[in-house]
């Protein structure tokens, strides 16, 4: 099978504070400062939270590959690439040694978790995600922002489509508040770290901290 290339697709950018640090299944966490053996990073969260953005300043900070898993997914006119071809992209793209890859889903997770060494969950409360959500959902409307492979929000979508962001944080955020931790007990997942960061500022001091010049 003919995959293209996954790294164009992506078009590819990369290359604190005390926050909550847990080994996979950890249901408690230990708080410590983890700025060191980020190599292989997944960043997860509920829609708006801004993996993307997150992960595309963490991979620069690690002078790592970004990859945004919604430039593998979406085709032209909102549709999707095929299972098959998506995970073939996707298995590409961790094949390699030092990388951040944002995004949630499910269907890749069997590739991306067992390769990962570190997950980054960006778990803000519910009204900072949902005014993003609207908020990043009228920009784009309104300025008629091109996203993945050509394709563009538009109010009746936006109103009308299930699935469009506004409506998928309604749907997905408690389900995915509650999938997580269950996720990280599996024994598949018990060699991730867990990096927990509940706010916006939480996350932005530990990027600075992961992005300060070492210290003799």
């Amino acid at each position: 099978m003919l995959v293209r290339d996954p790294f164009k697709l992506c078009g590819l950018r990369g290359a604190q504070k005390d926050v909550s640090v847990r080994q996979a299944g950890d249901t408690e966490g230990r708080h410590r400062h983890p700025t060191s053996g980020l190599l292989r990073v997944a960043v997860i969260g509920t829609s708006a939270s801004g993996k993307t953005t997150f992960a595309a300043h963490l991979a620069h900070a690690l002078n790592s590959v970004h990859v945004e898993l919604d430039q593998l997914h979406w085709l032209p006119g909102w549709e999707t690439r095929p299972l098959d071809e998506f995970r073939e992209l996707v298995r590409q793209v961790t094949a390699g040694e030092r990388w951040v890859i944002d995004g949630n889903y499910g269907k890749v997770r069997g590739v991306i978790w067992p390769r990962a060494t570190h997950l980054v969950w960006l778990n803000y409360s519910f009204p900072i995600v949902f005014w993003r959500a609207l908020r990043r959902t009228y920009q784009r409307v309104s300025t008629g922002e091109e996203l993945f492979s050509g394709n563009r929000e538009t109010w009746r979508s936006v109103i009308f489509d299930r699935d469009s962001i506004p409506w998928w944080v309604l749907r997905t955020y408690r389900r995915r508040r509650r999938e997580y931790p269950q996720l990280f007990k599996l024994p598949a997942h018990k060699h991730l770290q867990v990096i927990e960061l509940r706010s916006p500022n939480e996350s932005h001091e530990w990027l600075q901290e992961i992005s300060r010049p070492e210290r003799e």
